[in-house]
Formats: structure tokens, sequence, C-alpha cells
């Protein structure tokens, strides 16, 4: 691979004359874009149902796929600083495949046969997301690195906001259009054509797009390259290093308070919020929105996806740490406040606000994270981030299923569900709240707030107190 300059910058260049981090940089997002587009999405919920499991199949179903996740996330970061990021990489759009063609040609009407497969599509799900998860960022801020143009990461983050709200309201509307025979039969009628759509087919539909994106996201990672810092590492990796890896990321997080505080307060904004986001459509059915509205909605809050890595490039490069989180603590504190109101139709207007938050969080920390994390060590600290979401996610849904219970226990004979789920609403801003309070004490007494985010991008030292 021949070596060029720019100026003072050193640019590797590939065969196609681009440089290595500008063509990881595409490959990366259309990865990305690929990988998280799935057109079953609005189907979800039913979908599962459509083929002939249970509730209560799915329920174990979903268990497993979040137990593959919390049990690969860590080790699946250490494997991909030890051994590179691109086999992990490939490895997940390789299961993605698997877990897709599974779905796309298993035969119906076996019941104990339907659920193996779908259990074991949920386990190579789960490991999909494991093994993509910081390997994927840890390879571009990496070829960055490599031409020391890591200022220039918040407007690849940008540039991925970006193509994945597009991509997002695509699947949502193509993925619901597809899977309605109904839909595709008057569609065709108003072409000219007499087709009937048989519904057992067509809910396969969403499947076959999504395999399609599987292939293409097979595809890109078999075309990304490592940057050569990262080849080298490889030389000299173990299974045993993989796992003293694993014990010295978790003892620098533990006397790192600036990345103790970024997941932290991560943990805490991603879990209150997606359990919001997972509950949206019995919050729009209490404020008075038609089902019929629910799809449209959830499509347009793609849109605002444009716009809001814009907001999160010029706060990084701006502002403080501090200021950054303040703002998000805002907004996240502000939108649980006017859900507990209950207001019909504009009540919709802070679930957008939750969702910007969750937008700006996922921004700020791809930022912050990977400019405070060693090169060797970037996607084992990703997976911790991963990883801590995802069980801060459990422990909130516990948390809220054991209030239900309470308020149903204390509520008058007779009174609805939809009832005592607005009264459960109530309590989301004052957790919020109380889970903040020891978070702001711990960033003061660590002083690890006073980190700035300078015009380059980077978070300048800071001193801390342990």
């Amino acid at each position: 691979m021949p070596r060029t300059s720019l100026g003072a910058r050193p640019v590797l260049v590939v065969n196609s004359g681009v440089s290595l981090a500008d063509a990881n940089i595409r490959r990366f997002i259309l990865f990305r874009v690929f990988f998280n587009a799935r057109y079953y999405y609005p189907v979800f919920g039913i979908l599962f149902l459509d083929y002939g499991l249970t509730l209560g199949q799915i329920s174990i179903l979903n268990f497993a796929w979040a137990l593959a996740i919390v049990g690969l996330e860590v080790p699946s970061g250490a494997l991909a600083d030890q051994f590179g990021r691109r086999p992990l990489m490939i490895g997940a759009a390789a299961c993605m495949v698997v877990e897709m063609a599974l779905l796309a040609f298993v035969p119906l009407g076996n019941p104990t046969l339907l659920f193996a497969v779908f259990l074991l599509n949920r386990l190579l799900s789960g490991a999909a997301e494991a093994s993509a998860s910081g390997a994927d960022e840890a390879l571009v801020f990496d070829s960055l690195v490599s031409e020391q143009r890591t200022p220039e990461w918040p407007r690849v983050l940008e540039r991925l906001g970006r193509w994945s709200s597009f991509a997002f309201l695509f699947v949502m509307v193509m993925g619901a259009f597809v899977y309605d025979a109904n839909l595709l039969h008057r569609t065709a009628a108003i072409f000219g054509f007499d087709i009937t759509f048989n519904p057992k087919v067509t809910m396969r539909f969403p499947v076959y797009l999504t395999l399609v994106n599987a292939v293409l996201a097979l595809v890109v990672t078999l075309r990304l390259e490592e940057p050569p810092s990262a080849v080298k590492n490889v030389l000299s990796a173990s299974l045993g290093g993989t796992w003293a890896l694993i014990r010295r990321v978790t003892v620098w997080l533990w006397r790192s308070p600036l990345a103790l505080f970024l997941i932290a307060a991560g943990l805490l904004h991603d879990s209150i919020i997606r359990l919001v986001m997972t509950l949206a459509s019995n919050y729009y059915r209490l404020i008075a929105i038609p089902t019929a509205w629910f799809g449209v909605i959830g499509a347009a809050f793609a849109i605002y996806g444009f716009f809001v890595p814009t907001l999160g490039r010029w706060l990084v490069e701006r502002r403080s740490v501090g200021f950054n989180f303040g703002l998000l603590a805002t907004l996240t504190f502000g939108g649980l406040l006017g859900l507990a109101l209950r207001l019909p139709w504009f009540g919709v207007v802070f679930v957008v606000l939750l969702g910007v938050a969750m937008s700006l969080l996922t921004f700020f920390l791809s930022h912050y994270l990977n400019a405070l994390v060693e090169s060797s060590e970037r996607a084992t600290v990703l997976s911790f981030r991963g990883l801590a979401f995802n069980l801060g996610y459990g422990l909130v849904s516990v948390l809220f299923a054991w209030l239900l219970r309470r308020l149903s226990g204390s509520a008058p004979a007779g009174t609805s569900e939809e009832m005592i789920f607005a009264a459960s609403l109530n309590w989301l801003p004052w957790y919020f709240l109380a889970s903040l309070v020891p978070l702001v004490s711990f960033a003061r007494l660590s002083g690890c707030l006073r980190a700035k985010a300078a015009a380059s991008g980077k978070i300048c030292a800071v001193e801390t107190k342990v």
C-alpha cells in the first residue's frame, strides 16, 4: 500500500487512489445503514405472531437475544482489539446473513422446528450486534488516527446520522407497504395488474428485503481495510491476551473519572429514553392519537435525524463536556415532565424532545470516548458502553414492571390498564432526577467535567481527582 503525504499530513492510499480513511468512512456508513435498516421493524411486533409463535415464546426469544448480546459484548470488543476489527465486522455481517436466511426460508406449520429456528435466529442476531458494537467505530477512528485526521470524526458522525435517518425513514415506509397484502393488491390494480397477494407470502417480503441488506453489509465489510497499527497488533494477539485486555480496561475505567462518567451518564439517559420509546404506542393511544397515525409519526421522527447530527457536531466542537451533558439532562427531564402532563396530540412534542436527546447522546458518547481511549483498547471500551446500556435498560424495565404492579395493586377496583400506565408516567421524571443527583455529585468531586471540547474536536487533558 503506497504512502503519500498531503502537506504535513500522512495519507495512506488504497488501490483506487482514495485515502484509506476516506474509503473506510464510506464503507463504515454503508455498513451501518445496511446493518441497521431492517424492513421488518415497522411490523416487528406482529411478524413473529404471524409466523405462528406465541407471546410466551416471543418473550423467551427476546430474553435469549438480550442474553447473547450481554454475554458476547465485551469479549467481542476485546477480540476486535486483539485480532483486528475487520474480522469481527465480517463475522457480524455473516451472522446477519444467516439469521435473515433462517427467517426467509423456514417452513411453517411445525411449532417445534419454528421455535428452534427462531431461537437460533435470535442468538445469531445478538452475536451480530455484539460483534459489530465498537469494532466498526474503532476501525474507522483508527483510520483517521493513522492519517492525523481525528478532528474530522464529528463530521463522520454527522454524515452517518443523516444517512441513517434517511434509511430509517425509507424502511419504515417500505417495510409496512410490502407487508400488507391488501395494499399491494390495490397498488397493483392502480397500474392495471390483477394480482392477488397471499398474506402468508407477503409477511416475508420485509424479511427478504432485509436479507438483501445483510448480503450488501457483508460485501461492504469484505472491502474494509485495517489501518497499519491494527494490523501490527494481530501478530502478537492471543486469547490469553484478550482476557488480560478486558481486565486492564476494567481497571482503567475505574481509574478514569471522565470515561466512567460518560458511560454512567449514557446508561442513565439511554435506559429511560429507550423505555419510553418502547412504550411509545401506549403513550400515543393515551393522548388520543389514532392508531393509523403511529407509523406516520415513527417515519416523521426520522426527519429530525437530518438536523440533529449538525447540532451535535457544533456542540462537541464549541462547548464543554459539562455543558453538553447538562443540555442532555435538561432535554430528558423536560421530555419526561411533558409526558406526565398527557396533553392530547400536543404531547407528541415531548417524545420528539426525548428522541433528540437520544440522538445527541449517541453523538456525544461516540465522539468523547473515541477521543479519550487508546487505539489498542478502543473497541473493548466501546463494548463496555454497549454492555452497560443493555444492562441498564434491563434493570429499568424490571423496575418499571415492579412500579406498574405496585400501582395496579393500590388502584381502586376496575381501574383500567391505560390509567395505571398514565399514573406510572408521573414517576419517570423524578426517578431520572434522583438518579442524576449522585452522577452530578461524582462529576463535581472528580472534576472530570472541567474537560473542554476544543475547536479541533479533541478533548483537552484534564486534571482529575480519584
